[in-house]
This record gives structure tokens, sequence and C-alpha cells, in this order.
């Protein structure tokens, strides 16, 4: 736990740093963000001390002595095993109330604490909220992130809306810690206001103003913007905050939205086409015309090309809105799917927790080693081959190339069957692989081979 804690307070340094926090907002953070760690750190933690436990048994001859007193590896297990079914329940109801209620927490905070510095919460490729102020940079450069490359910035207005967009090349953020100005030095831009028209024939014109600078300055009054409560808890749009009953329920809720959507999408693309008047408007005749090329012989040029320019229009206009959809429908899909991957795992904890116990408990007494050496090694091995695997089924599961309940346990469920063959093994003293049995049959080969050479010579 604490070398998952150590690198996350390296992760989030830049977040942390510069920002004149007292000891108690730290610690307030790592608190926070310290549950969050439970489903990494628990099921290594099951597996690692598994292993060394009973391979400090296996080394030390404690399995023989157990033997020849009538008990079993099984027997041996059982009392562990009981002991680690409580701890499972006790991970699904950790994870079930605990990390949510963490995670909502954590975000929260670290919401808080981006408003502390400007230049933390004004992230690259969006619009950031800063004062009266909407701004955008494509880029941020320098030792504190004091650099900007092309800003784009909309001021807003008493009345409502941005009547104002500043545009500049570069600019650079300037403050001091004594003074509640934070200055933004734009250079190289050009600077649009929106002229507001009582007569709505002049508005539909959309005068404006333009003015080119070499460089503008923009102070921006933090006064108000660093009197952050840091116990303000508005954000909830997360599903690890969200328990299981509120997952079932936001799951069942996108689930309808989503289709509904898709069908109200069909319907509408559908009565564009113009087929829903087909059997309206006209009748079937008896006799059909035959044309060479299309149904464009029946009008002149002009009128032809009328009709191509309006079938082009109405198509191109059609597959923009298709792709515009498609993307907000894979959106929603993917949010779907976190929600969905999000419910199992509350599941997949527990269970991660047996498992793995079954791995590294008889891998122990076969290997035959404890301490800290070998079965480190092996145990962290092992847990990365099962943390990767979950993660790449849940990169997948997100974009819709996997089921959301087969990438949350496909970890488990690969390790199921290995940890039931290093049981059978260990119980029947039989030893991790019985390399002989692969061996044997070369070495008779090899000698044979040698006896035919030596003959024919």
């Amino acid at each position: 736990m604490f070398i998952f804690v150590l690198q996350t307070i390296w992760l989030y340094i830049g977040e942390l740093a510069g920002k004149d926090l007292d000891a108690g907002i730290i610690l307030k953070f790592l608190l926070y963000f310290s549950p969050k760690l439970v489903p990494l750190v628990l099921p290594l933690t099951i597996l690692l001390t598994s292993i060394m436990v009973f391979g400090n048994f296996a080394e030390n001859y404690e399995f023989a002595a157990m033997k020849s007193a009538g008990i079993s590896l099984g027997r041996a297990m059982r009392s562990l095993t009981v002991f680690i079914v409580l701890i499972s329940l006790v991970a699904f109801f950790f994870s079930n109330n605990v990390i949510p209620a963490a995670e909502f927490k954590s975000i929260n905070l670290r919401k808080n604490i981006a408003q502390l510095k400007p230049a933390m919460a004004i992230s690259e490729g969006i619009f950031n909220d800063v004062g009266e102020f909407n701004i955008k940079v494509d880029e941020k450069t320098g030792d504190n992130d004091q650099f900007l490359n092309n800003v784009i910035i909309h001021q807003k207005s008493n009345q409502g809306g941005n009547m104002t967009v500043i545009k500049a090349t570069e600019g650079e953020l300037v403050g001091s810690t004594n003074s509640a100005l934070l200055s933004l030095i734009l250079k190289d831009g050009n600077y649009y206001d929106e002229i507001q028209q009582n007569d709505p024939i002049k508005r539909n014109n959309k005068p404006f103003t333009k003015s080119y600078f070499k460089e503008y300055v923009i102070n921006i009054d933090l006064s108000n913007f660093n009197n952050v409560d840091m116990d303000d808890e508005n954000y909830r749009n997360s599903q690890n905050m969200l328990k299981i009953g509120e997952l079932t329920e936001s799951i069942d809720s996108f689930s309808t939205s989503y289709n509904q959507e898709m069908d109200r999408f069909a319907e509408v693309m559908y009565s564009r086409t113009g087929a829903t008047y087909f059997a309206t408007n006209y009748k079937a005749i008896d006799s059909v015309t035959k044309f060479e090329n299309s149904v464009l012989e029946l009008y002149d040029n002009k009128v032809g090309l009328q009709i191509v320019d309006l079938a082009l229009g109405t198509v191109n206009a059609s597959l923009s809105n298709v792709a515009i959809k498609k993307q907000e429908f894979r959106n929603s899909s993917k949010l779907l799917n976190k929600f969905e991957i999000a419910l199992h795992e509350k599941y997949v904890l527990g269970i991660a927790c047996i498992v793995l116990f079954f791995v590294g408990a008889p891998l122990g007494a076969i290997i035959r080693k404890g301490g800290m050496g070998l079965p480190m090694v092996v145990a962290i091995l092992i847990f990365l081959t099962y943390h990767f695997i979950g993660i790449f089924a849940k990169n997948s599961a997100e974009d819709g190339s996997m089921s959301p309940f087969l990438a949350s346990w496909i970890s488990t469920l690969i390790f199921l069957p290995l940890g039931i063959f290093f049981t059978y093994r260990a119980t029947t003293d039989q030893g991790l692989l019985a390399f002989g049995n692969f061996i044997e049959p070369l070495n008779r080969f090899i000698k044979k081979l040698f006896r035919s050479k030596t003959q024919t010579k």
C-alpha cells in the first residue's frame, strides 16, 4: 500500500506542488485516493502472502510433518480458505460502499485544488472557464506552463453570450504571489467585437469590428478565484462514485435512452427519404417505360442538372448527419460500457481474492521457497499478467470490441483453471511441471540417433 501511495504522489505531484496547500489538504488528498488502490493492493497482497507462507511451510518441512500426522494440504488450507472468503466478502462491501465515497471525495477535491492555480485550470484543446473568460489553447509550454500557443478567448458579456472574441498566436501568464491580478499577455493576434443592433434588418448582417494587435494585455482578477471551498462537493457525474443499485438504475436508464434515440434517428432518416409519400402520391400504371440510362432522360439538361444538384445536396446532408450521430452514439455506447464495467468490478474484487489465493498457496507449496526473494518475483510476475490482461480487456470493452462482462471477468476466468491446476499438482505431490515426462522421450530419441550414426560408421 505504501508503494502505491508513493506512486500516487508522483502521479499527481503537478496538481499539488506550488499551490500553498497545507499538510491537512495533502493528507486528505492521499486519504481519499487510498481506497481506490485497494483493488490493486489486496489481490497482490493475498497472492504474495500465500506464496510466502506456504513456501515457508514447504521449505521448513512443515508439510512433511503435517502429512506424517495425517493432515493433508487441503485440510491445512481449510482455515485460511475460510479466512480468505471472509476477506472477499469484506472486499465486496468495501468496493460497493467505501470506494464510491472515496471517489466522490477525491474527484471533488481535485477539482477544487485545480481552481487554486489558473495555469492548471487551463487544459489543452478545450475551452476553460476562467473568471469572465473562456480560454482555449492548443499547447502549454514552460516550466510552469506559463507560455501558451494559439490562444482563443471568448469574453462573457453582461447580456449573456460571447460578443467578444480574441485570437492570438502566442500568450504568456504573468502573475505574482503578492498580487490578486493575473496578467495574460497576448502577442500577434486579432480582436473581434460583435456590434449590437436594435434594427432587426441590420442585425441580420451581423456587423462586427476587427482590430489587429502586436501585444495585448488582459488582467484577470483572482481576488475571488482563489477563494475555493475545499469541502465543496458538487461534482457527481462518474460511474466510480455509484453503488451497485445506482449503477444498475443508471445502466437501465442509459440503455433505454440509447435505444429510443436510435429508433428516433432511424425514423427521421427514413422520413427524409420521402419513401413514406410514395404510396399516397403515386399510383402504379400498367405499362412501364424503360430508360437506357436513367429517369433524367425525361427532363432537359438544365432541369436534370438541378435535380442532380438537389439530390447530391440531400445525400451529402444525410451523410453528414449520419456521421455526427454515429460519433454521438459511439460516445454514448462508450459511456454505457464504462458503467457496466464499473458494475462488474464490484464483484470481481472479491472473487479475484479467492482465485489468487488458490494460485498462490499451492504454488508456494510447490516451489518450496519462502521469504521475500523468489516468492516476491513470482507473485509480481503473476499479478502483472493478471492486471495487464484486465487492463487490455477493459480498454477493448470501452470501444465496444469486447463485452463489458467478459472484459471485467476475463483475468479471473483465465486464472481460475490455473489455480485448480496448481492445487491439484500440490495436493498430489506432483510438483509444478513434470519436466521428466517431456525431457525423457527427447533423451531417448537423441541416444537412438547417436547409436544409429555410430553403427553406420
